[in-house]
C-alpha cells in the first residue's frame, strides 16, 4: 500500500466526533433495513459434508494433481505483469491532465467497470486471446492510477520549487523537482497495485483464460479440494514473496519476456471488432432502422422501459442491499481484525499467526471466495456477504494494524479492553472510517460481478444476457453498473470531506 506523506492532523474534536459517530450509526441502520431484504439462506442439502471434504483437502494438498500449476502461475504473472505495466504507464500520462473534466470523468468511467467486466467485453471482439486479458486488467487501472497518482502529485511537498532558477521549463521542473518528491510513492503504490493485478488476473481464469483461476475452478467443480488447496497455497507463496522476486533491476527482464509466457497468439479479426461495435452492442430498436425514424426511437424508449422495471432495478436494489450490508460487517470485522497484528495487543508469535492469517484472507480475491463459500450454502447473498466482508475487513485491519504501532500511549495507560475502547480507538476511528469509506466503490464493484455466480445482483443480467448473445443488453447492464459505481464514489467522497477525514494516524497531543 502507498505509505502517506500527509502531516499528522490534531486529535480528534468533539463535533467531528459525534459527527463520525453519527454517520456510523446511520450506515449501520441502513444496513439492517437492507438486512430484511437481503436473501439469506443456505440451499445446499448437507453443506456440513462439503465443508468436511474441503478442511480435509486443505490439511492434505496435492501438489502434483495438475502437471500445469507452473504454467499457470507464469501465466498468471505475466498477465498480470503486462496489465499493471500497460495501465501504469497510461495512467501516468493521464495524471498529467488530470485536472480536465473530460479526462477525469473517462479514467472515472473505465475504473468503475470491473476487470471480468471488461474481459468478458473484449471477449466478444478479441476471442479467447491474450490480448483480452491484458486489456481487461489494463483499461481499468489505467483509470486507477492516473487518479492516484494525480492525487500524489497535487499533494506533493513543493518547498523545492523555490529553489528553481527563473524561466526552467515545466518539462525539467517536472523531471528535475516534483516527480522526485514523490517517485517512492508512486512505486510503492505501483507495487500494491501489481500485487491487485495478480489476483485480478487468478480471476480472470473463471472466463476461460489459462490463469490460476481456470484450474482452480476445475478442481472445485470436480471437488478435487487437494488440488484447489495446493493451487491456493501456491498463490499465497506467490504473493507473500513478492519483495524478493520483485526486484526492480529484474522489472525490465520481466516485461521482456512475459508477452512470450502468454502464448496462444493474438488472431485479431478486424470485422469481429467492426461488427461488435457498428451491430452487436446497438439496441436492437435501431439496429434495422434510419437513426431519424421517430418509431424507431418510441421502441427505443419501450426497451429501456422493459429492461429497466424487468432486471435493471431488481439488480440495481440486490446490489444495493448486499453492498450495505457487506460494508457494515466489514467495519465490524475490520476493528475485530487489526489487534491481530497491533504490537499494543499480541507479542511476536501472536502477531506472526494475526498476520499469517490477514495475509491469507485478504490474498484470496473475493470472487473466489464468494465461490468456495457457495460450495457449502448455495447461491444466495450469504456466501458475497462473508467473501466480501473478509476480503475487505482483513485489508483495512492489516493498515489499522500497522498504523495502530506508531501511537504513543500515555505513562498510565490502561490494559486489554480499555486500552482498545479508550485509547487505540478513539484515535483511530477517523482513519478507519476514511478507509472503509475509501473500500466502499470497491464492495460495489465486486458486488455487482459475484452475480455472475448466480448471486441476483447486477452481474447476473449481464451474464444472461451474453449467455442469450443479446450484447447490446450486456452492455446496457454495464453501463448501469458503472453509473451506480461513480455514484457511490461521488458520495463516498462527499461524506469523507465533510467529516474530514484523511488516512493519517490521530497521534496524541500530550
Amino acid at each position: 500500500m502507498v505509505k502517506s506523506f500527509y502531516k499528522p492532523d490534531p486529535v480528534i474534536s468533539r463535533p467531528q466526533n459525534t459527527s463520525m459517530v453519527r454517520v456510523s450509526l446511520i450506515f449501520v441502520g441502513v444496513a439492517l433495513f437492507c438486512f430484511y431484504f437481503a436473501d439469506i439462506s443456505i440451499t445446499t442439502h448437507d453443506p456440513w459434508l462439503e465443508i468436511d471434504r474441503m478442511i480435509a483437502g486443505v490439511f492434505a494438498p496435492d501438489f502434483l494433481a495438475t502437471s500445469a500449476i507452473g504454467d499457470a502461475l507464469l501465466k498468471t504473472v505475466s498477465f498480470a505483469f503486462i496489465g499493471v505495466a500497460m495501465g501504469a504507464i497510461a495512467g501516468f500520462l493521464l495524471a498529467q491532465i488530470f485536472h480536465f473534466r473530460v479526462v477525469r470523468l473517462l479514467c472515472s468511467f473505465v475504473r468503475s467497470i470491473h476487470e471480468l467486466f471488461w474481459a468478458l467485453i473484449f471477449l466478444q471482439m478479441l476471442g479467447l486471446t491474450p490480448i483480452t486479458g491484458i486489456l481487461a486488467i489494463g483499461l481499468p487501472y489505467a483509470g486507477i492510477c492516473a487518479k492516484v497518482y494525480s492525487e500524489t502529485l497535487d499533494e506533493a511537498q513543493t518547498n523545492a520549487l523555490q529553489a528553481v532558477p527563473y524561466g526552467s521549463s515545466i518539462i525539467s521542473t517536472f523531471f528535475y523537482v516534483r516527480l522526485p518528491e514523490v517517485w517512492i510513492h508512486i512505486v510503492n503504490y505501483t507495487t500494491y497495485r501489481f500485487e491487485c493485478g495478480l489476483r485480478s488476473s487468478a480471476v480472470l481464469g473463471f472466463i476461460g483464460l489459462p490463469t490460476l483461476g481456470f484450474y482452480l475452478e476445475t478442481a472445485f467443480n470436480e471437488g478435487n479440494y487437494s488440488e484447489a488447496s495446493a493451487l491456493l497455497i501456491t498463490f499465497y507463496i506467490l504473493i507473500a514473496t513478492i519483495r524478493y522476486w520483485l526486484r526492480p533491476k529484474l522489472i525490465g527482464f520481466y516485461l521482456i519476456f512475459a508477452p512470450f509466457l502468454l502464448g496462444g497468439g493474438a488472431d485479431i479479426q478486424v470485422g469481429n471488432i467492426a461488427r461488435f461495435l457498428t451491430v452487436d452492442i446497438v439496441p436492437a430498436p435501431l439496429r434495422e432502422s434510419s437513426l431519424l425514424d421517430a418509431s424507431s426511437w418510441i421502441d427505443f424508449f419501450y426497451w429501456t422501459a422493459s429492461l429497466i422495471n424487468s432486471q435493471a432495478f431488481p439488480g440495481i436494489i440486490a446490489t444495493v442491499v448486499l453492498t450495505q450490508i457487506a460494508l457494515v460487517v466489514t467495519g465490524f470485522l475490520s476493528l475485530a481484525f487489526f489487534p491481530l497484528i497491533s504490537e499494543k495487543f499480541l507479542g511476536k508469535y501472536g502477531r506472526m499467526i494475526g498476520h499469517l492469517f490477514l495475509v491469507v484472507i485478504r490474498s484470496t480475491p473475493e470472487f473466489i471466495l464468494a465461490y468456495i463459500f457457495l460450495q457449502f450454502w448455495g447461491p444466495s447473498m450469504l456466501p458475497a456477504i462473508v467473501a466480501l466482508s473478509l476480503h475487505n475487513g482483513a485489508i483495512i485491519g492489516h493498515l489499522m494494524g500497522r498504523y495502530s504501532n506508531e501511537i504513543s500511549l500515555r505513562p498510565d495507560h490502561a490494559k486489554a479492553i480499555d486500552l482498545y475502547g479508550f485509547e487505540i480507538l478513539p484515535r483511530l476511528y477517523g482513519q478507519f472510517l476514511a478507509f472503509l469509506f475509501y473500500r466502499w466503490e470497491v464492495i460495489m464493484r465486486e458486488t455487482a460481478i459475484l452475480g455472475i455466480l448466480g448471486i441476483a445482483t447486477l452481474g447476473f443480467y449481464v451474464d444472461s444476457a451474453l449467455a442469450d448473445i443479446r450484447l447490446d443488453r450486456a452492455l446496457f447492464f454495464i453501463v448501469i453498473t458503472a453509473s451506480l459505481n461513480i455514484g457511490i464514489d461521488s458520495l463516498s467522497r462527499y461524506i469523507r470531506n465533510r467529516l474530514r477525514l484523511s488516512r493519517t494516524v490521530q497521534h496524541n497531543s500530550s
